[in-house]
C-alpha cells in the first residue's frame, strides 16, 4: 500500500522519466527481435536460391542426357540409311527394267538426304551439348560459391542470435525492474499505445514542432503544456504519449 501511495506522490516529470526509460529499454529489445526475425530470413532465401540452382542445374543435365539421346539416335538412322543404300545398290544390279531401277535410285537419294539430315541434327546437338556444358560447369561454380557463402553466413547468425539473446535477457530484466517503478495505471496505458503500434514507441519526443511518433502537427499552446510537465500529454492523432526530451529511441 506504501508502494502505491508513493508511486502517486511523484511528480508529473519523474513519471515521464520512468516511461522514457522504460521505453528506451524496450526500444533496444524490439531492434534484436526485429533484427533475429530478418536474420532466418536472411538464411531462407539462401537456401531458396540454391535450390534454384540446383533445379536448373539438373534441368541442364537433363537436357543434355536428351541431346546426347538424339545424338544415339541419329547415329544409328545414319548406319541404317547407309544399309539400305548399299542393299538398293545391289538390288539395281538385279533389276528387269529401267522403272525399277529409277525407283530404286530414289530411294537411294532419299537415304543419302537423310544422311545429311542426321549429320547436320548431330551437330547441331554437339554444339547445343558445348553450350550447355559451359552453362552447368557456371551453375556448378556458383552453387559451390554459395553454399560456402551459406554455411559461413550460418556460422555468423548463430553467434549472432546467440550474442543477442543473451542482450535480450539482460535487457527484459532491466525492463521488468523499470516497469516495477512505473504507476500502474500508466503502465497499463504504457503497453497498450506499444501494442497498438509495429514500432511499439509508446512515449515520443517533441521534434521539430510534430508528434515523434506520427510526425502530425503540434499547436505551439500544446508544445508549452508539453514542457512544463504539469501533465501527461498524449498525441491527439496517434494517442502516443508526448515528452519535450531531444532525444527519443529510434524505432
Amino acid at each position: 500500500m506504501a508502494a502505491k501511495t508513493a508511486a502517486k506522490d511523484i511528480s508529473v516529470d519523474e513519471k515521464l522519466q520512468q516511461l522514457w526509460a522504460l521505453q528506451e529499454i524496450d526500444t533496444k529489445i524490439d531492434k534484436i527481435r526485429i533484427l533475429k526475425g530478418e536474420l532466418p530470413i536472411e538464411v531462407k532465401e539462401m537456401e531458396d536460391e540454391i535450390a534454384g540452382l540446383h533445379t536448373r542445374l539438373a534441368n541442364s543435365e537433363g537436357e543434355q542426357n536428351e541431346l546426347l539421346e538424339e545424338i544415339k539416335n541419329r547415329k544409328n538412322a545414319k548406319s541404317l540409311a547407309k544399309e539400305l543404300i548399299t542393299r538398293y545398290e545391289k538390288q539395281q544390279n538385279n533389276v528387269k527394267n529401267n522403272r525399277e531401277f529409277d525407283a530404286l535410285s530414289k530411294e537411294i537419294e532419299l537415304q543419302k538426304l537423310e544422311i545429311q539430315l542426321c549429320e547436320k541434327k548431330i551437330k547441331d546437338a554437339e554444339a547445343k551439348i558445348d553450350a550447355k556444358a559451359a552453362g552447368v560447369e557456371e551453375t556448378q561454380q556458383l552453387i559451390k560459391d554459395r553454399e560456402k557463402h551459406l554455411k559461413n553466413k550460418k556460422k555468423e547468425l548463430e553467434k549472432i542470435i546467440e550474442e543477442t539473446d543473451n542482450e535480450e535477457k539482460e535487457l527484459q530484466k532491466l525492463s521488468d525492474k523499470q516497469a516495477k517503478k512505473v504507476e500502474e495505471r500508466l503502465l497499463k496505458a504504457y503497453t497498450r499505445i506499444r501494442g497498438a503500434y509495429k514500432n511499439g514507441l509508446a512515449v515520443v519526443a517533441v521534434l521539430r514542432d510534430s508528434c515523434g511518433g506520427c510526425y502530425a502537427k503540434i499547436p505551439p499552446q500544446r508544445q508549452m503544456e508539453i514542457r512544463s510537465r504539469k501533465r501527461l500529454i498524449t498525441c491527439e492523432h496517434c494517442g502516443r504519449i508526448m515528452v519535450d526530451w531531444e532525444d527519443q529511441p529510434k524505432d
